[in-house]
């Protein structure tokens, strides 16, 4: 038993072991097994999909094909459909053509079909023209009851797709154009029955149904952007110069676009598109009128320019529709507005109110997106100027249409419509002309008499010379007219670019300007200047129109004031008279002192800056004017109740008000106080020190003299005197008045700009010390020496008289010549005699050959003006002026005006002996009483010429002309000393001396001893006389010898 037990354990073993071996196998071929199923169902899955890929691309395949060879098939038939020859065309029945209309829209597209769909359309056209066949007339098929709704929807389906293809089609291409042509007859002949046969005699009853199909059929048109569709035609044909739309298809298109408004009645929500889409075509009413102006009469015929205001002068709406069209086309809307308004002046006058509403918010919203200067976020449009929103340059073809019906608003009938209540008041005018001062060099007017009497006599010189106060500001008539000049005053702020073709339009009218002053002093309790500063301070929408009113009469007279030439002025007195002149410039003086005294202009920004700046332009325009020939009575620009005194202290506290008096109106301070020596003050640079001069006699010898300013002086003078001798050729004098400017042909000088640049420093020096020299300048020269001519108010024309008065006149004759210009042979250039050559100057580059016509005739003159006076003499007059800024900085000069340049150059009027005879003073014995000097001032006053009081002035003080200011200003003063002994021997007065001087007592007859002086001092040295005759002798031979100290 053990023994077989043994036995039995090794055959166990071996036995486990092979089954786990066998348990191995079977587990890995298990796994092969499964994947090896995977795969297979995997790849039975694939082939099922492969198998039904194939079988659906098949389908597909076969489908295609089956489409395909239908749609041969089917345009095959449509073809042979269209072959048959016009005979057979004309008797197809409606019912064929309805059916191959159904084929041929089942398979449409447009690029393929577009051949078969204008056959079609022609086919369908052609139907509706045959004479007593109803079977024949495609719109028949709408009284049968089974295709009524089948035939609705095609005729839609065929109109659309004749939209679609107005939308692709260029007018300029000839056969574009006629098939253009074609689907405006399609949209025309089925979206209105009064063209329809069948509805003639009996079928007349069907009309009320007919017609509603129509309007169910416009209605789709409405819905998929049928106005989108004839902006974009209308657009295509009409924004360039020429229109290319024949007046057929203007007539189709304007009138489709017009039958949708009518048909719902004048549904407001019909109109808007209209407006966005229709009216705001560029140009489209001056084409309309143009073309085919049978189609403003139907919109005449429905009051359509009524219901458009009343429709846009809801803010909401106005705003919504400006959103919608933006900037550029907002213009064309209002262009388009604008021209029917100028066509139905009726309803204008009805409705003003509204109609000026609606072009204020739409200008309004223009305003909002132009800026004052270029950048990344602007674009440039020929009317609005830099502007932030997107620009439409296709629109910039038929941007001269626009702007000319932009036109309209400030043209003679509408603001005859808009200032109906202003113009039609009277003023009562003056029996009596008033008197014009003819221009003196000078520059001095009697006008005395003639204010006083104005004055006096205020009101009865056009009743407005004097703020009367009286007309509530809150009635409806004075609201109206601040909206009116709310409306023009936006249209100056957006305009930008035609800013000044509104200004010439708006004073076309010679009493509108005056009137509307009229106006303005009736407002309020009390009138004029009290009202519009208590607006300044308030923050209301009635005190910004009340402002908006008076900016817009200033910008007005300003620009009106600026063209016309002093003939037109003074003598004609165009629009104002010269009191109400002196009235106005009055109220702006003490308004614009009055915005900068209380602070009002410190921190001023938006349109507070742009008051100052339109009123302050308007004031400066006429002080200008008066400072070139005078107006205004004396005194009449000064402060009273502003004291130099006061104002200096102000300046000396750094405040901001002084400063800005001095830098926007000077003239109101009084020139005749200490203002000039306080300048004076002010840091010196190396020019501006103290200079030494020695003179040498003819024999090569230093004079005798120490130069205590006296010889420094008389040197300034005479190099001055030398350099301004016209013979010089630096300088040339002006015809009449020979007053000074620079020459043109200077530059036959070596070095002339150098010399033009030492001259200016000279002059400047003599200013700067107080040097006053005899040196008389043309107006127009003065002017540029301050500056002047860069102010957008200078105008070269109204300065000409001070160069050529006589070519003033004739250049003026041109503006007053009623007959055409052109027959006077003139061109863009000015031809010069040179030195004996004949020299051609073009005013514009080819202006030789560019004639002068009527309608440039203006620029002509303004160009020959400026050619004169600037272009001719720019380098030198530059070179001068800056020597002279070298020593006098140009806010310096700022304050003055061109007379009172002068006058701070050349000094006061010549020698008034009596004011003279008043600030002298007397030593060695002299007095007042004495005899020689009794002689002395009777001498000059009664037997010396004024050059010869001259050559005495110069004698005793160097300077030929009185100091600046007057005698009472002369430092030191002048002095006349009793001498008995020659200069070297002098040794001042004594008690002797001044005993014998006073009593008239002679150590020895003085007859051979001449007058000397000490000009230094301003002192002269006069011996005592025993004669008047060998005084007047002696005098008048040592003024004459000019042999400086060795006189004696």
């Amino acid at each position: 038993m053990i023994t077989w037990h043994f036995c039995r354990l090794p055959l166990s073993l071996q036995g486990s072991c092979k089954f786990a071996n066998m348990f191995t196998v079977s587990q890995t071929s298990r796994a092969w097994f499964i994947d090896r199923a995977r795969q297979a169902r995997e790849e039975r899955l694939v082939q099922k999909e492969r198998e039904r890929a194939a079988v659906e691309i098949q389908a597909h395949v076969r489908s295609f094909l089956c489409r395909s060879r239908l749609q041969r098939e089917i345009r095959r038939e449509i073809d042979e459909f269209f072959k048959a020859d016009d005979a057979e065309a004309s008797k197809r029945s409606a019912l064929c053509i309805f059916k191959i209309a159904r084929k041929l829209l089942f398979l449409f597209r447009i690029k393929e079909d577009n051949e078969r769909f204008e056959k079609l359309c022609r086919c369908i056209l052609s139907s509706m023209e045959a004479e007593n066949e109803p079977k024949v007339w495609y719109v028949s098929l709408a009284l049968s009851k089974d295709l009524t709704l089948l035939w609705i929807k095609q005729i839609k389906h065929v109109l659309w797709y004749c939209c679609e293809f107005l939308e692709q089609l260029k007018p300029e291409i000839l056969q574009d154009s006629r098939l253009i042509t074609l689907y405006l007859t399609m949209l025309v002949t089925f979206t209105d029955t009064s063209t329809w046969k069948i509805l003639r005699g009996k079928g007349e009853t069907l009309r009320p149904a007919m017609n509603h199909i129509c309007a169910n059929i416009m209605g789709h048109l409405n819905q998929h952007g049928f106005y989108s569709v004839l902006q974009i035609l209308l657009t295509r044909g009409l924004a360039r110069p020429r229109p290319c739309l024949s007046k057929g298809t203007l007539t189709a298109t304007f009138s489709l676009a017009l039958r949708p408004v009518i048909a719902a009645q004048f549904s407001d929500n019909l109109i808007r598109p209209f407006l966005i889409h229709i009216m705001s075509v560029p140009a489209l009413v001056t084409h309309l009128s143009t073309v085919t102006p049978e189609r403003l009469t139907v919109l005449e015929s429905h009051d359509m320019l009524r219901k458009f205001i009343t429709f846009l002068r809801n803010e909401d709406r106005c705003r919504d529709v400006c959103e919608s069209l933006e900037g550029c086309h907002t213009l064309c809307l209002m262009g388009n507005l604008l021209h029917l308004g100028s066509l139905s002046p009726k309803v204008l006058e009805e409705e003003t109110d509204g109609f000026v509403s609606l072009l204020t918010q739409m200008l309004c919203y223009c305003q909002k997106y132009v800026s004052q200067k270029k950048s990344n976020l602007t674009h440039w449009h020929p009317v609005l100027g830099w502007f932030s929103q997107s620009v439409d340059y296709g629109l910039n073809e038929s941007m001269p249409l626009i702007t000319k019906q932009l036109q309209f608003l400030w043209g003679v009938p509408l603001i005859r419509i808009f200032f109906s209540d202003i113009l039609s008041k009277k003023l009562v005018e003056n029996q009596e002309p008033a008197h014009v001062q003819p221009a003196s060099p000078q520059n001095v007017l009697p006008v005395k008499n003639l204010l006083k009497r104005a004055f006096q006599k205020s009101a009865s010189v056009r009743n407005i010379l004097r703020p009367v106060g009286g007309k509530r500001v809150d009635s409806v008539e004075v609201q109206k007219v601040c909206n009116i000049c709310v409306l023009y005053q936006t249209s100056l702020t957006t305009l930008t670019q035609i800013r000044l073709q509104i200004l010439t339009g708006l004073t076309y009218l010679d009493d509108l300007l005056p009137k509307l002053w009229a106006f303005i002093c009736e407002l309020g309790p009390h009138g004029g200047l009290k009202l519009f500063l208590e607006c300044l301070n308030n923050d209301t929408e009635e005190s910004k129109q009340l402002l908006a009113m008076l900016m817009l009469f200033c910008d007005c007279s300003r620009h009106l004031i600026t063209i016309l030439d002093d003939i037109e002025v003074y003598e004609e007195q165009i629009s104002f008279k010269l009191e109400e002149l002196v009235t106005i410039s009055s109220f702006l003086n003490s308004f614009v002192f009055k915005m900068i005294w209380d602070g009002i202009v410190e921190n001023a920004k938006g349109e507070t800056l742009e008051l100052f700046q339109s009123v302050h332009g308007w004031l400066m325009v006429l002080y200008e004017r008066d400072c070139r020939r005078r107006f205004a009575p004396e005194d009449h620009w000064l402060r009273k109740d502003l004291k130099p005194s006061v104002l200096f202290q102000e300046l000396d506290k750094d405040r901001k008000r002084a400063q800005l008096i001095l830098q926007y109106i000077p003239h109101v301070i009084p020139h005749k106080n200490d203002g000039y020596e306080q300048l004076r003050q002010l840091s010196q640079h190396a020019m501006k020190g103290v200079i030494r001069v020695k003179f040498v006699n003819d024999l090569g010898v230093d004079e005798a003299g120490i130069d205590q300013d006296g010889v420094f002086k008389e040197f300034l003078e005479e190099i001055i005197k030398r350099v301004f001798d016209p013979a010089l050729n630096l300088f040339k004098t002006t015809s009449g008045d020979e007053r000074l400017y620079p020459s043109p042909t200077s530059y036959i000088h070596e070095n002339y700009l150098q010399l033009f640049e030492f001259v200016g420093k000279m002059l400047g020096k003599a200013v700067y010390e107080g040097i006053v020299v005899d040196v008389p300048f043309a107006s127009f020269f003065l002017s540029q020496l301050l500056g002047h001519h860069h102010s957008i108010f200078y105008s070269s024309v109204d300065e000409l008289p001070s160069l050529d008065s006589e070519f003033y006149k004739n250049l003026t004759s041109i503006k007053r010549y009623d007959g055409d210009i052109a027959d006077l042979g003139l061109t863009l250039s000015y031809d010069e005699d040179v030195m004996g050559q004949l020299v051609c100057h073009e005013l514009i580059p080819g202006g030789k050959t560019i004639p002068v016509t009527n309608e440039n005739k203006i620029s002509y003159i303004h160009l020959m003006a400026h050619f004169r006076m600037h272009t001719q003499i720019k380098n030198q007059t530059a070179a001068l002026i800056s020597g002279f800024r070298s020593i006098i900085k140009p806010e310096w000069t700022r304050m003055f005006s061109t007379p009172e340049l002068q006058r701070l150059i050349s000094g006061d009027n010549p020698l008034v002996c009596t004011v003279f005879r008043k600030h002298t003073v007397y030593y060695g014995g002299f007095h007042g009483s004495h005899r020689v000097i009794i002689w002395l001032w009777d001498i000059l006053a009664s037997d010396f010429t004024p050059d010869e009081r001259a050559m005495f002035l110069k004698f005793v003080t160097s300077c030929s002309r009185p100091p600046l200011l007057g005698f009472a200003y002369l430092k030191p003063p002048f002095s006349i000393r009793c001498v008995e002994v020659s200069d070297d021997q002098d040794t001042g007065d004594t008690l002797g001396s001044v005993l014998r001087g006073f009593f008239t007592i002679r150590k020895r007859e003085p007859g051979g001893r001449l007058p000397t002086s000490s000009t230094c001092f301003n002192l002269l040295k006069l011996p005592n006389y025993s004669k008047k005759s060998v005084l007047r002798e002696k005098l008048r031979y040592a003024i004459s010898m000019n042999t400086g100290f060795e006189l004696s």
